[in-house]
């Protein structure tokens, strides 16, 4: 049914969005100097991401509706979840916001891969080994249409034979820039 007929408001066909972020390889993406300080690095993506969620401009190619995100960190870029956790979800994720502006939706980090995000929510999850394995198994749980954003061949590979569609870090990285 298109929606015209009602299907997207009663829940029918209707499929959560989801973009899964190998934080990771983004971040060394972009030559801000995360190597000096990685959980930093993990913070200001966070934000970045938040901003770019409540926007609603990330609508991947061939979808029409807003994703909700799901970032992986790993290794030293875990420590970030601490400072996520610390702060309020509109405070960790982003300046302040104009008064006329709604916060932001953020949760807490997850140890274990989530359900659906919903749109416009940023989720953290902590790999317990292999980021790239987190991963996977986060494409394996989540419901709908998932996009994996990731330069790293083996993982996209592995990611779109769990059922995924895969972007490189350029195109999300475009959406970052103001």
């Amino acid at each position: 049914m298109r929606s015209a007929y009602g299907a997207k408001e009663v829940g029918i066909g209707a499929h959560a969005v989801t973009i899964v972020v190998d934080v990771a390889n983004v971040m060394g993406s972009r030559p801000d100097g995360w190597w000096r300080d990685r959980a930093g690095a993990a913070v200001r993506l966070h934000a970045d991401l938040v901003r770019l969620a409540a926007s609603g401009r990330a609508v991947p190619p061939g979808e029409t509706d807003p994703p909700g995100f799901v970032m992986v960190l790993e290794g030293a870029a875990k420590a970030a979840a601490a400072r996520l956790s610390a702060a309020p979800p509109s405070a960790a994720a982003s300046p302040p916001a104009p008064p006329a502006a709604s916060p932001p939706a953020a949760s807490p980090p997850a140890a274990s891969p989530p359900a659906a995000s919903p749109p416009g929510e940023v989720r953290v999850v902590l790999a317990a080994g292999s980021g790239d394995d987190a991963i996977v198994a986060v494409v394996r749980e989540l419901p709908g249409h998932r996009v994996v954003v990731t330069a790293d061949r083996e993982l996209r590979e592995r990611c779109m034979t769990a059922g995924a569609t895969t972007l490189g870090p350029g195109w999300l990285l475009g959406l970052l820039r103001p």
